[in-house]
């Protein structure tokens, strides 16, 4: 089953011609053979987050965030994510402060969560482009198993 994606970034302060962590995200993704369906730069508000990502995970059976994970109180991601997934898949999230953790013991601070909506995996990743390489560098090889179990594909 091919990865179809969608990157969101959750920022108050970025746009297109300054998403770094966006387009980080979008050229690791593409490493792996991911085609993009969109990319969204969106605000931290709580209900126009639920929105996008309700939106998003209806086109796409993968939608990444990028940003809004910390303990600021406009970081609303994992509430928004919360707030739409059927299943939570706490392995990646977990699989993922781990692995960061070695390099950068604060990325325990990442309140990041992972979930299942309909056919769509939803991840959370930090704001930052370092942490969103080292994040993804834990999970790519989980990426495509995870999509093809979502989509249907349970043989062994």
């Amino acid at each position: 089953m091919k990865i179809r994606a969608i990157a969101i970034t959750v920022s108050d302060s970025r746009n297109e011609n300054d998403d770094i962590s966006g387009e980080v995200l979008v050229e690791c993704l593409n490493e792996i053979g991911a085609e993009f369906v969109e990319t969204h730069i969106v605000t931290d508000d709580l209900e126009n987050l639920i929105e996008t990502l309700k939106t998003s995970s209806e086109k796409a059976n993968l939608v990444i965030t990028t940003g809004g994970t910390g303990f600021a109180s406009r970081d609303n991601t994992p509430e928004a994510t919360r707030a739409i997934i059927e299943k939570e898949a706490p392995g990646l999230a977990e699989l993922m402060r781990f692995e960061t953790a070695k390099i950068n013991p604060k990325a325990y601070l990442s309140r990041g969560v992972c979930g299942i909506r309909g056919k769509c995996l939803i991840i959370n990743l930090p704001g930052s482009p370092k942490a969103v390489k080292e994040c993804l560098r834990a999970i790519k090889p989980l990426l495509q198993h995870a999509i093809n179990l979502i989509e249907g594909e349970t043989k062994h």
